[in-house]
């Protein structure tokens, strides 16, 4: 039976919190917390007997770096990768207006840039996956001229090349042939009635270099917009070498999104999602401390996605080195959701993840692009209250010294404590750290 709080992927104590906050409801709480505070990996964080007021201000950050013309300014809060056939028509439309009217960006997901995307008006950020739907040549490749035709609309904000994703790292898709109509196929480029594959690495580009001069490719070909890229951490060489890559080429992304392998998606191999990949907390420590360790930190902006729902999950993911969190499944059951786990089977209850259109039908777009909009709101407000109660005024100033975790000794460590974190420039230097040199050494900018 499940109770309040072990209900998965999200419990019930989360999933009433995100409901209360999208309909406006009160979302305080009676009689004291229902978690056991004291078992094993509860995380938490200190207040301050000197608490701060946090300025709005601090709900938004600039995206894009120094070579990049076209800077955005983004919500610290954002809807998450999501296609149109992952989810329904009226789903992308409600959080697509939702993002209009709260003035934060909604990824498209790697299904491509759909009317549906379009239809309210809201910031989105393009994702490119392997499949290059939307920018496609007939036998699957990248297509130029479509991607920049696409890319320099005004509501396009950035751009975000999918490398892997939590779910199912390192794993391409197919899209049957049953699911692949009209729309779909005139949306993602490809013939009606035929499997799509999606293969489980991009042809545009081969290796840590020729990514980076991809990266650069599609930032001028879409007039100087902010242009990342987004993985889920496997071998730390790996991501090493993309950072010597930056070092080499000179060409640095203007965001790079870490996807924990704790990330959702409507479909995926057990084990995928259950062994491959490494978690949120550990890979944003880690990304951190590369970028940090090869002098880059402060020019490139760290996207996060992974089981993000709640204030306390913005701040915690701040303090371990994310400037900007995605959110999909919250916004999910912001527009009507009910964790129903049936997102595979096209038999979605809400209405949510279906292409039955008679399903999709139960999304009502003005009612539930308003609850996307008070949800993310009300989420960012939470996030300023919980940093001023820790005596800080701006998300500069955490640190992961200020997240705790219960640990198997019946004591609690803060994320310093348990990871070292790297000094300006410290995998420069002639004395790298010993559990970072053998990754380093490894890395190379030219092959992953």
């Amino acid at each position: 039976m499940e109770t309040n709080e072990s209900g998965r992927p999200y419990n019930r104590i989360v999933r009433s919190l995100i409901y209360s906050r999208a309909k406006g409801q009160v979302d305080t709480q009676a009689f004291g917390t229902q978690y056991d505070i004291t078992t094993v990996g509860y995380h938490r964080a200190n207040h301050s007997l000197a608490p701060k007021h946090v300025d709005e201000s601090e709900e938004r950050i600039m995206l894009g770096g120094p070579q990049c013309e076209k800077p955005y300014s983004a919500s610290r809060l954002n809807v998450s990768a999501m296609s149109f056939g992952a989810l329904s028509a009226n789903a992308i439309r409600a959080l697509n207006g939702g993002a209009k009217d709260g003035g934060f960006a909604h990824n498209t997901g790697e299904g491509g840039l759909s009317p549906h995307h379009l239809a309210e008006g809201g910031d989105i950020i393009w994702q490119i996956g392997t499949g290059y739907f939307g920018c496609r040549t007939p036998d699957g490749g990248f297509d130029k001229g479509k991607f920049a035709e696409k890319a320099t609309t005004d509501v396009v904000k950035a751009i975000e090349i999918k490398l892997s994703q939590g779910a199912k790292p390192s794993h391409g898709g197919v899209l049957p042939a049953a699911k692949v109509d009209k729309e779909i196929a005139e949306i993602r480029g490809v013939p009606e009635h035929k499997d799509v594959i999606s293969p489980p690495v991009h042809s545009a580009f081969d290796g840590p270099t020729e990514l980076l001069e991809f990266v650069q490719h599609l930032r001028e070909m879409a007039g100087g917009k902010p242009v990342g890229f987004k993985l889920c951490i496997g071998n730390p060489s790996e991501f090493m070498a993309i950072c010597k890559a930056m070092l080499e080429t000179g060409i640095l992304p203007d965001f790079i999104t870490i996807d924990g392998s704790e990330g959702g998606t409507g479909a995926a191999p057990v084990e995928f999602t259950n062994r491959l990949g490494m978690p949120l907390n550990e890979a944003l420590i880690f990304v951190n401390n590369c970028l940090k360790g090869v002098g880059l930190r402060d020019k490139i902006r760290i996207i996060c996605s992974g089981k993000v729902a709640t204030g306390y999950d913005l701040v915690e993911k701040f303090a371990l080195g994310a400037d900007i969190c995605n959110a999909a499944r919250a916004m999910m059951f912001a527009v009507g959701c009910i964790q129903a786990l049936h997102c595979n089977t096209n038999r979605c209850p809400s209405g949510v993840a279906t292409q039955d259109p008679v399903r999709g039908r139960a999304v009502n777009v003005p009612q539930k692009r308003q609850r996307v909009h008070r949800y993310h709101d009300a989420t960012l407000e939470s996030f300023r209250e919980l940093l001023g109660a820790m005596g800080k005024s701006t998300v500069a100033e955490l640190h992961p010294r200020d997240i705790l975790r219960r640990t198997a000794d019946e004591r609690e460590h803060s994320y310093a404590q348990m990871h070292t974190i790297l000094e300006e420039g410290a995998l420069l230097s002639d004395a790298i750290p010993a559990e970072f040199a053998d990754d380093w050494n490894r890395a190379s900018a030219q092959h992953f």
